[in-house]
């Protein structure tokens, strides 16, 4: 009954219409994009060699929780890349620094980073700085990141980006989705092992920030500071900055008033580098430690960023899983 149903005619028009679909078919498999996806980490920088163990740490962590997607490093200022790529054309400082990474000595900017990756075929890039406050530099990688993911093209498959997101700093930033008071909270339970040396030494924990003159990221400082001696309330935690508020004088002053004498002075930032060995611990007059020393307070220096914590460093890594998850973006 069913061959009499399907005619000659009707199986001409069945193959006709099978053939004119399998162009179609194969056309829209061609054109199938398949994303590939990377992450850059984008610091500040540091000349200092000592002071890179925090920097690489970050991206070792990073590579550990997700091996197969790529991570490369970006350094935000320019006169420290400057340096470096002097560095790398004298021959003398590569037999000296045998070292030092290859990626270190050709490192490159944000936006110079991400076009090397784009140009290999990554689309998908989660940017994930390593600032400590939601300030100046982490704002204008912002701008960077939201100018980038602003290039539409008529036909979609040649947009240079699929997805691109920015992580948060280690304080956290303004929004419902991931509240900074949370991430303050974690940033308190990470630097535990800074409250254990400062209680072993009887001092007090001195933290020295980089801060920002023109812009008012000293709040996230003292939320910090004030969640550090509700959380720890036998070792006290006073946080100033280099530039900006909340600066030396008003440390000083409490030192004084609580008539502190010894202090754990320590870099509340990422890298030891030039402010920590010279602005922090340095033998200048108006070093923290010669001012604090001058005032008859016991010093106690730690030459160590924070990014040589595994647990602080590992701020960044799930900063930087959130930034993918919210954007849609696996890493692998």
């Amino acid at each position: 009954m069913l061959k009499r149903l399907i005619s000659p005619f009707s199986t001409t028009l069945i193959l006709a219409l099978a053939l004119a679909v399998l162009p179609l078919t194969a056309s829209a498999m061609h054109h199938e994009q398949k994303h590939r996806t990377a992450i850059v980490l984008a610091m500040f920088g540091t000349t200092v060699e000592p002071a890179l163990h925090g920097l690489l740490n970050i991206k070792a962590r990073l590579e550990k929780r997700f091996p197969h997607t790529p991570v490369k490093i970006a350094f935000t200022s320019n006169i420290i890349r400057k340096i470096w790529q002097k560095r790398a054309a004298d021959p003398s400082y590569i037999r000296k620094h045998p070292n030092i990474p290859a990626e270190i000595l050709k490192v490159k900017g944000p936006l110079a980073t991400i076009a090397d990756l784009q140009d290999e075929g990554f689309d998908n890039i989660v940017v994930q700085p390593t600032h400590i406050a939601p300030a100046e530099e982490y704002m204008d990688l912002c701008s960077y990141i939201r100018a980038l993911d602003s290039i539409k093209t008529i036909k979609k498959r040649f947009q240079p980006f699929n997805k691109l997101a920015v992580g948060r700093p280690a304080l956290g930033t303004y929004g419902p989705r991931h509240p900074y008071a949370d991430d303050i909270a974690v940033a308190v339970r990470a630097v535990k092992a800074d409250v254990e040396k400062a209680r072993k030494e009887k001092a007090t924990l001195v933290y020295m920030g980089h801060g920002n003159e023109y812009f008012p990221s000293g709040g996230s400082y003292l939320e910090f500071e004030r969640l550090m001696n509700k959380t720890y309330p036998d070792v006290m935690t006073i946080v100033g900055t280099v530039e900006g508020f909340p600066g030396f004088e008003r440390t000083l002053e409490i030192l004084e008033h609580t008539k502190a004498g010894k202090v754990y002075l320590k870099p509340f930032m990422i890298v030891a580098g030039d402010h920590a060995r010279n602005d922090m611990a340095g033998p200048e007059a108006d070093s923290w430690k010669s001012l604090l020393e001058k005032a008859g307070i016991k010093v106690i220096p730690d030459i160590h960023g924070l990014g040589e914590l595994d647990s602080f460093a590992d701020i960044y890594v799930t900063h930087a899983a959130d930034a993918a998850n919210d954007a849609g973006i696996e890493l692998k």
